[in-house]
């Protein structure tokens, strides 16, 4: 008899669908795609910190780029509701925190 082995990752990801909010589910594809959608430069500086009812809040490494992602906050939900193939993300919220690259 021939078993056939899993990858512990697909088991992982199985489990964690029965316990995981759909809201961290959220969480984890924006994390992924935050660099895809915001580019390198941003990505640097800024990062997906939390997402809840639609709302994503990104932490910022200094009130100078908060206040610049302030004015492309309507892009980057526009570009990362495209890249999520849905209206996931309603509104952005910006917040000065460590970034860890």
């Amino acid at each position: 008899m021939k078993s056939q082995m899993t990858h512990v990752g697909d088991i992982l990801e199985s489990a964690l669908k029965n316990f995981r909010p759909s809201a961290d589910t959220g969480m984890t594809r924006i994390w992924d795609l935050w660099h895809m959608s915001v580019g390198e430069t941003i990505a640097r500086e800024a990062k997906p910190g939390a997402f809840k009812d639609g709302i994503l809040i990104v932490n910022v490494s200094s009130s100078v780029w908060m206040q610049q992602l302030t004015f492309l906050k309507q892009d980057i939900v526009a570009k990362l509701n495209q890249i999520l193939e849905c209206e996931m993300v309603k509104e952005i919220r910006f917040k000065i925190a460590k970034v860890h690259n």
